[in-house]
């Protein structure tokens, strides 16, 4: 096979590639945003609850979590297509990683102006999301760029649980045209092809906002 034929092989995964990020981000997003803020508001024992939760999903590996959920808990009744599990899986622990940058972000923000807010009477939940979540939003937003490049090269291990991916593909022209050299280079140059351009979105997001900016003249 050519190495135009080898690209075309490969990207047929493409697909299932895109599905697992685009479902994964379903779990990412409303997790990191649920739990990052739960932990910045709580104290206690619900600050211990809140960030047992997300080091379980930030701090597991993910090929263990992805062998558990789709071939051990079917042990026990509970079964789960590939795909939930890999989006589920995945999503969850791009979202374990997001939550911290929402919790740091909120943190940053400068304390004066949200004792100003509660001291015109506003209640607490319009503070938080009036005047901190859009401030640290507009900060978070060069490291949820990463996370999402992060989740879509992870999906390179849902072909583990029988999805059918560009790595999957990538291992069946490997099999067949006996060579791994030449086809997971190019396994590697699609990855690259993906996530570039999300890359450089990410550059454009942080222009615009002016973060990196900010964060050069706080440091």
């Amino acid at each position: 096979m050519s190495i135009v034929e080898i690209f075309v092989g490969i990207f047929a995964g493409f697909h299932t590639t895109a599905t697992v990020t685009a479902l994964g981000l379903l779990f990412a997003v409303p997790f990191a945003l649920i739990f990052g803020v739960a932990q910045y508001l709580t104290r206690g024992l619900a600050r211990v609850a809140v960030s047992a939760v997300i080091e379980f999903w930030r701090s597991s590996a993910v090929i263990i979590l992805l062998f558990v959920f789709y071939y051990v808990l079917p042990i026990i009744g509970i079964q789960l297509s590939a795909t939930v599990v890999s989006a589920m899986v995945l999503g969850l622990n791009a979202g374990g990683y997001g939550s911290q940058a929402v919790r740091a972000g909120l943190q940053s923000l400068d304390r004066g102006q949200i004792e100003a807010a509660a001291a015109l009477g506003l209640p607490r939940r319009h503070v938080l999301a009036l005047i901190e979540l859009p401030q640290a939003l507009t900060r978070m937003a060069p490291t949820f760029i990463n996370q999402f490049i992060q989740l879509i090269k992870g999906t390179a291990l849902v072909s583990l649980v029988t999805l059918t991916d560009m790595t999957f593909r990538a291992k069946e022209i490997a099999e067949l045209e006996y060579n791994p050299v030449g086809v997971y280079t190019s396994l590697l140059l699609a990855y690259f092809v993906v996530c570039y351009p999300v890359a450089l979105f990410g550059r454009w997001v942080e222009h615009r906002t002016g973060v990196g900016a900010r964060l050069t003249n706080e440091l």
